[in-house]
């Protein structure tokens, strides 16, 4: 395979996942589908409505197997994703091809996910009435809609005696994460951070603490985001505080915080992704950001900086899991575990360019830049040797996900921090 050689081979560096060029309007960014389906006035209303009332237990490991001992192969995979999310050549998929060659499973693929609020809307009203929704494998952001899945019992635990890669190969950071303990219902499809990033030409020194957002020197130059998800994290990092392990308390001083910063006049705006354009042009000098866009402008070069602050960062993941209608669940399984192979997962994250759950590409990745000439070359020596793509250990340390809450959190959690950003 071989992935694209211009600025669009940087997008995982950059800006999220986005529609097709000839999709006949702008791109939806991950982060797009973050901030819709972040805690709105609608998606309380929906938890409220949707949720309450249904949780279901998750299911014990002998349930778990119960599910599966009768479950076969069936030679065939529906699998719904999110716009440029895998390899493709013209319309081939080379990855999906090659699992067809090894498995005999012939893959029925679809970029039918555009947001994770729009998404979960759609495949709702099926699943809760348990008629098939199309798909036997879907990939989801950790967050609010991928916790009302797991809490209404949408999805399926899986079998991980049917996961040998995973288990051999993923990292020690995608292994039982706080939002899906033991990875009971989903595994890893590829990762992103949010961290800082700032314009040297106006900040002195180098940036290593959260508290820069914080500094008087800043006032009226500080850029945050709009999302409440990310902004609490932010705020929760500053008190030295681990999201997943927060309390009510514990945010209730974070908004303090986050409020006392805005009403020092310290924060020029609460941007969604057009933040970048702004530190580029000067009108803000640091800002909470994601990785991507800034390599982007770098690549083109502007002279941005990026960092994961000391006090911690937010690592968000795209989950493969498998809906509970699902007619070919053990070919889904296949595909899952197929990802995890460490050739399979470099060929995706040359082409994907997002962090890969498999550590052992970089070796591979590197390799394949050791046979390539010219821009080629360059490309993958890029990609290979980019902390965006495969973070340190100590980085990963430093990188938490999002508080997994409950539906009367998400009304407390929205009330504290949605009038910060959005007031």
């Amino acid at each position: 395979m071989t992935p694209p050689r211009d600025l669009a081979f940087l997008r995982g560096l950059t800006q999220r996942r986005g529609l097709p060029a000839n999709s006949g309007g702008e791109g939806v960014t991950r982060r797009d589908a973050l901030r819709m389906a972040g805690l709105s006035a609608a998606a309380l209303s929906l938890a409220a409505c949707g949720v309450q009332g249904r949780k279901v237990e998750p299911p014990k490991p002998s349930a778990a197997a119960g599910y599966w001992a009768d479950k076969t192969k069936n030679g065939t995979l529906r699998f719904a994703n999110w716009p440029l999310y895998i390899d493709k050549d013209g319309k081939k998929y080379p990855t999906l091809e090659r699992f067809t060659k090894e498995t005999g499973i012939k893959v029925t693929y679809q970029e039918a996910i555009q947001d994770n609020s729009t998404w979960f809307g759609k495949i709702q009203p099926q699943l809760a009435a348990g008629q098939d929704i199309g798909y036997d494998l879907m990939v989801m952001t950790n967050g609010i809609q991928l916790d009302r899945a797991i809490a209404l019992g949408y999805l399926v635990a899986l079998d991980h005696e049917k996961l040998p890669n995973f288990a051999a190969n993923a990292g020690a950071k995608y292994k039982s994460p706080s939002y899906d303990p033991n990875n009971t219902y989903t595994i890893p499809w590829q990762s992103g951070l949010t961290g800082i990033a700032y314009n040297p030409k106006y900040v002195d020194g180098d940036v290593t603490s959260i508290e820069e957002l914080w500094n008087p020197k800043y006032k009226g130059k500080v850029g945050m985001l709009v999302d409440s998800q990310e902004i609490a994290n932010f705020g929760l990092f500053s008190l030295g505080v681990d999201p997943d392990k927060s309390t009510q308390a514990d945010w209730e001083k974070a908004g303090q915080k986050l409020q006392q910063q805005r009403d020092a006049g310290l924060v020029r705006k609460y941007y969604e992704n057009d933040y970048v354009d702004a530190l580029v042009r000067g009108d803000i000098w640091i800002c909470m950001a994601w990785s991507g866009d800034v390599f982007q402008q770098v690549a083109e070069g502007q002279d941005l900086r990026f960092v994961i602050p000391q006090e911690g960062g937010t690592i968000w993941t795209d989950n493969m899991c498998i809906p509970k209608t699902a007619q070919n669940p053990v070919d889904a399984l296949a595909m899952m575990d197929f990802a995890y192979k460490p050739d399979v997962a470099a060929a995706l994250a040359e082409y994907i360019n997002y962090i890969t759950p498999v550590p052992g590409a970089q070796q591979i990745v590197k390799a394949d830049a050791g046979k390539a000439t010219g821009e080629e070359k360059k490309s993958l020596e890029l990609l290979a040797d980019s902390p965006l793509i495969f973070p340190s250990e100590a980085d990963l340390a430093k990188l938490r996900s999002y508080k997994t809450l409950t539906p009367a959190e998400e009304k407390v959690f929205g009330r504290i921090f949605q009038p910060i950003a959005q007031g």
